[in-house]
């Protein structure tokens, strides 16, 4: 399949190639739900997309994963490191680096705006001192460089129908409400690392600290006040998904079923979670997997009907070419995605 996939995406260099297909394995290892819905787009806009998350799964191994006794002083240093080379990549395209390699390779094609890349490593930064948020408004500082750039690297590689800064308040949304679903699903998990995601100020209007989360995950005892205050996360949360839905219509008809899938299976971990009783300070709640399947096959019928509809409306003897680069690129700021649900 990786070869199908480099092949209709005309990447052609040896070297390129390996750099591509690495990140392919990245995010097959790391990022499961959305690996599913990545192999729904068409064929030549996969290792692009590989290539984007491939590169944040990396950055985000050095600041989580990798050995966990590394000092912060060392994460820093390799932080600092990977940022050096992505400015070279994306300067000169050339990068001892795969990742970075491919990444760039990516960005040029699709004519990425390189700010992106850089609020990104400044949230990836970020993760090594702070640990918690006083308020909502600062976990969206955190989130714009951590997930809403998330969303607007991936609008030009999805392609829109609508002017690309319609659909990018939209995306950034999407992005975001990915993350915060993360943040409520690895409440436990990240407090082991010494991080609070909860802003603080919804655990206040809860009567919820940061000494009690840790007195109800070192115990294993429930409190109906964490209940309350993760209800009012996944509130906050549901309301970014309303934000980022209208957002789907306006992709290319062939890439909806992918972002579909992922909209779908992520709004799921929501649902396991309070189906759950919201225990995750105790263990991680998973979507079945019979769940997961009737949505990839629900995404699999969408894309083989998109697919076929996209056939019908070129012209004949021609398949539709990847989308052009030439787009400007577009920045958003923010703070829309905060107000709507503040």
């Amino acid at each position: 399949m990786t070869d199908r996939e480099l092949d209709a995406a005309r990447i052609t260099d040896p070297t390129l190639r390996a750099a591509y297909t690495r990140c392919r394995r990245l995010n097959a290892r790391h990022g499961r739900t959305y690996f599913l819905a990545t192999r729904l787009l068409p064929v030549e806009r996969r290792p692009a997309v590989h290539a984007l998350y491939g590169f944040a799964r990396w950055a985000d191994d050095i600041v989580d994963g990798l050995d966990p006794l590394l000092t912060t002083a060392r994460r820093a240093a390799a932080l600092a490191a990977l940022r050096a080379e992505l400015e070279r990549g994306l300067r000169d395209g050339r990068s001892g680096e795969p990742v970075v390699r491919a990444l760039a390779d990516t960005a040029r094609r699709y004519a990425i705006d390189h700010q992106h890349f850089d609020d990104f490593m400044a949230s990836m930064h970020s993760d090594l001192d702070v640990t918690d948020y006083a308020t909502y408004e600062d976990l969206c500082a955190y989130t714009h460089g951590s997930a809403a750039v998330i969303g607007l690297q991936m609008l030009p590689v999805l392609g829109t129908v609508v002017p690309r800064e319609e659909a990018a308040p939209h995306a950034a949304a999407l992005g975001v409400a990915f993350q915060l679903t993360n943040f409520l699903r690895d409440v436990g998990e990240d407090l082991d690392r010494g991080r609070v995601y909860l802003p603080a100020d919804l655990l206040r209007a809860h009567d919820v600290d940061r000494e009690l989360l840790h007195w109800s995950r070192e115990s294993g005892r429930r409190d109906a006040r964490v209940t309350r205050a993760l209800r009012a996360f996944e509130d906050l949360t549901r309301g970014v998904y309303r934000e980022a839905a209208p957002g789907l219509a306006m992709l290319d008809p062939v890439s909806r079923p992918c972002i579909r899938t992922a909209f779908v299976l992520y709004g799921g971990i929501l649902d396991a979670v309070a189906d759950d009783g919201y225990a995750v300070l105790h263990r991680r709640s998973v979507v079945p997997r019979r769940r997961r399947a009737a949505v990839a096959l629900d995404g699999l019928v969408r894309v083989t009907a998109a697919r076929l509809e996209a056939r019908r409306a070129a012209p004949a003897g021609r398949r539709p070419p990847p989308r052009a680069t030439t787009a400007q690129p577009v920045r958003p700021v923010p703070e829309p995605v905060c107000e709507e649900v503040a």
